[in-house]
């Protein structure tokens, strides 16, 4: 048993990097805060189109809600620019007490004729998310440490997805009985909330160094070249793009899958999601230690691999291997993005890691939001059994690709054998280089050496391999 030091640091290292994230004062703080305002997010989510719909009785317009909070993604690159040039913390703090009163405008939407005012708000609510995601993920490295990113990332993941188990429940519930402004006055409660979560936590930062004359294209531009140039970070985002785009033309399938497949009725595609949100749960618990026994790129890889097996399984006429199924999806597609945040958070420099943390998420979540309605109009025209086995193939052939791809897979387990594999093959190199290669040699291939003794004490002998013997 290992003995606790005086600052606890056997302790410490005891309980391993998981249970630092626990331990963690900061690492606490934010999680809190990630619980908080998911739950309103989630919330909120939900009640805008259904507040829409409730308006206006069109399901057009209910559609548009998510596009209206989706669409600044495609500007990440650009939104993640405050992340670099202003210091973190306060960021965090000021984004989301901005959201907190700018959310009652919506106590205003009371007819049709102000929708236009539900839309816009939704889209300053999709760009100030995409500016908090690149600020955690550039924040957080200096406030836990790069050992443990992993195990943060995953437990956020965790947070996220169980908060989607129960917000949805309550605000339908509270909609239902009293309206929209519940909805919306808890959602500016849980940014503030947030907000005082996150100005609480102790990080020292460096002021940002300064940028004049660079705009924020030329900006964006330097978070892009960053990202693609790296050999390591690139596979990882390619290979994660057509992932998340086989997991849109996947989701789109879901209500297919209850009718053609499995014969029930349209309400059952809601015990699918409850499937999956269970195994996304259960993915962020054990992500920091896959993350640790496999790298980065075996983790995704393996991800890629478990989502396309069940993507494929999902063809089945049978309802606890749908299921079953949809909990591996859940299980294998968040290994995407936590293992893509988490290579980007421990490679990429400081100085641009919120634009490139929010150009990671651009690059990841627009194929999945473009192969939405591909998906729709794929299975309209064609049958789902027809079309689940090729995204099966297609995703097999990703997890392959990023394997075995070039260069070390990560800190990991393969890594380290790539790592011994090429100490061999140099340590034989060296050795077909090294002087006097026609000497006899041992079994440890040793080279046969020469003893002569001391004068007066014996006759000159040879050392082998074998032992020694007199010299002929």
């Amino acid at each position: 048993m290992a003995e606790r030091g005086v600052d606890g640091s056997a302790h410490r290292r005891a309980a391993g990097p998981a249970g630092r994230v626990l331990r963690d004062r900061n690492a606490r703080l934010y999680l809190s805060g990630v619980l908080v305002s998911g739950f309103g997010t989630t919330g909120m989510w939900l009640v805008a189109g259904v507040w829409v719909k409730s308006l206006t009785g069109s399901d057009g317009l209910a559609a548009l809600t998510a596009f209206a909070m989706w669409a600044p993604v495609l500007a990440g690159p650009v939104l993640g620019g405050p992340a670099d040039r202003m210091r973190r913390g306060p960021l965090l703090v000021r984004v989301n007490l901005a959201m907190a009163a700018v959310l009652p405008v919506l106590l205003l939407v009371d007819s049709a004729g102000r929708v236009w005012l539900l839309f816009a708000v939704l889209f300053v609510y999709g760009a100030a998310g995409t500016v908090l995601d690149a600020a955690e993920a550039a924040l957080l490295p200096g406030a836990v440490g790069k050992e443990v990113l992993g195990d943060l990332n995953g437990l956020r993941m965790t947070v996220t997805e169980g908060v989607k188990l129960i917000a949805p429940l309550t605000a339908a519930a509270l909609f239902a009985r009293f309206g929209g402004a519940p909805v919306v006055l808890l959602d500016a409660l849980t940014f503030a909330l947030a907000a005082g979560a996150f100005a609480l936590l102790r990080v020292r930062e460096e002021p940002p160094p300064g940028r004049a004359g660079a705009g924020a294209v030329s900006g964006a531009r330097e978070g892009v070249r960053r990202l693609w140039r790296s050999a390591g970070l690139r596979p990882l985002l390619v290979a994660g793009a057509a992932a998340m785009g086989l997991a849109g033309v996947n989701g789109a399938l879901v209500y297919a899958v209850a009718d053609d497949v499995l014969g029930r009725p349209p309400a059952f595609v809601g015990v699918m999601y409850a499937a999956q949100g269970a195994g996304s749960v259960v993915a962020g618990v054990v992500a920091g230690p896959l993350l640790r026994r496999l790298g980065e790129r075996g983790f995704v890889a393996a991800g890629v691999a478990l989502f396309a097996v069940a993507a494929g399984g999902r063809a089945l006429p049978y309802d606890v291997a749908v299921l079953v199924c949809c909990g591996l999806v859940g299980l294998g597609l968040p290994c995407v993005p936590i293992g893509v945040l988490t290579a980007v958070q421990r490679r990429a420099p400081d100085a641009v890691l919120g634009r490139a943390a929010a150009t990671a998420g651009t690059l990841l979540f627009v194929p999945n939001a473009v192969a939405l309605p591909l998906g729709a109009a794929l299975v309209s025209l064609v049958d789902v059994r027809v079309v689940l086995p090729p995204v099966a193939v297609a995703g097999l052939l990703t997890a392959a690709a990023l394997a075995a791809g070039p260069g070390r897979l990560g800190p990991g387990r393969f890594g380290a054998v790539r790592l011994r594999a090429g100490w061999l093959r140099g340590w034989r190199a060296r050795r077909r280089r090294r002087p006097g290669r026609g000497r006899r040699r041992g079994p440890r291939g040793r080279a046969a050496v020469r003893w002569r003794p001391a004068p007066g004490r014996g006759r000159r002998r040879r050392r082998g391999w074998r032992g020694t013997r007199p010299c002929r």
